[in-house]
């Protein structure tokens, strides 16, 4: 699968995501949000942004993988995050690098990020979900 991330020449670069993906390919998957749950629904991390960023980011990883696709088909996320605020950035982007770092990817898809009340239960403070096309 053919994967194109582009930033724009007239759009600022953030180094977190592109802008831009243009994919190749035939098969959607879509990824339902991911928690921090591990494979026994345990929330991991409790209380702790970071730790559940890295974990819903391996649930992603494993649901992909369900589905024969990779971070590499990634065309977009979506990342919920309970109480935002500013503030919480670093914490957001240190629970992405080390899922990063723990995984081996170097993805960047476009993504989208938003403020919520709550999700589904009071412990978890963030939620993600992909979408990813491959042939």
């Amino acid at each position: 699968m053919a994967v194109t991330l582009i930033n724009p020449p007239g759009l600022p670069n953030v180094p977190v995501y592109h802008h831009v993906s243009v994919a190749t390919g035939s098969r959607f998957v879509h990824v339902a949000g991911q928690v921090s749950w591990d494979a026994n629904g345990t929330n991991i991390a409790v209380g702790d942004l970071a730790g559940q960023v890295e974990q819903a980011y391996l649930n992603v990883t494993t649901a992909l993988g369900a589905s024969g696709a990779t971070w590499d088909d990634v065309v977009k996320l979506v990342v919920h995050v309970v109480d935002w605020t500013p503030e919480k950035m670093p914490l957001l982007l240190d629970g992405i690098d080390r899922a990063k770092a723990r995984l081996g990817i170097t993805a960047t898809p476009p993504a989208s990020l938003f403020g919520i009340a709550t999700l589904d239960v009071p412990e978890h403070l963030v939620e993600i979900e992909a979408t990813a096309i491959t042939d």
